[in-house]
């Protein structure tokens, strides 16, 4: 990637080697609980021991946002980074998004089924979201930025929401915009101002293979 302010970044985005640029070794676990638990980092509330999968064919974004943070489960200890129930996590904040043929999975737990939700399949209504948060563990597609600012402290984050800040001294990342193909995420949680699915469709899925968004 390059830093420069004003240019666009493409390129294949694998949660494994961008987590090196996004969450570097000096972004210790301790920290990050530490913001936590003082209030540096916002926790709006406890996430629950299971992760979902989203999928979509495009997702465009206004006022784009990454930084280091971590999800906690019910009954688990922020001030303490050895605790199992904390997750160190990517947080993404979008102002404004479009997301394209978008699919949401998670597997029923101690049944062989899932629930799928899908929405936002006709390409003239996609779904649309404000103010998303997602705190996430794996990112995969072809990401194209615009204006984007490697680099920037945490704290000091201003383009995806009120709310979409980390802790100071942190490393953090933003751009004016986002354009996401081929998206695969894996997840512990969403937040969003609204949330407008286009075309709802829930469904559950069972057997020995129940159906997932990929």
């Amino acid at each position: 990637m390059s830093p420069a302010q004003g240019s666009a970044v493409r390129g294949r985005t694998r949660w494994k080697r961008f987590a090196t640029v996004v969450v570097p070794a000096g972004f210790i676990a301790g920290a990050i609980v530490f913001g936590q638990a003082t209030g540096a980092i916002a926790a709006s509330f406890s996430v629950s021991g299971q992760q979902f999968k989203v999928s979509a064919d495009r997702l465009e974004g206004t006022g784009f946002v990454q930084y280091g943070g971590v999800a906690t489960e019910k009954g688990g200890d922020p001030r303490n980074p050895a605790d199992p129930k904390n997750h160190l996590v990517a947080v993404s904040g979008i102002a404004s998004a479009k997301l394209y043929n978008l699919c949401q999975s998670v597997r029923i737990p101690n049944l062989p089924a899932s629930m799928v939700i899908r929405a936002g399949r006709d390409a003239n209504h996609p779904a649309e979201a404000t103010d998303l948060l997602i705190d996430m563990s794996s990112l995969k597609g072809d990401a194209t930025f615009g204006n984007i600012q490697i680099g920037i402290d945490a704290s000091d984050l201003s383009k995806g929401g009120a709310n979409a800040k980390g802790l100071q001294g942190s490393f953090a990342q933003q751009a004016d915009s986002v354009t996401i193909t081929g998206l695969k995420q894996v997840a512990w949680s969403t937040t969003a101002g609204t949330f407008k699915l286009t075309g709802l469709d829930l469904g559950i899925s069972t057997g020995s293979n129940p159906e997932e968004c990929f």
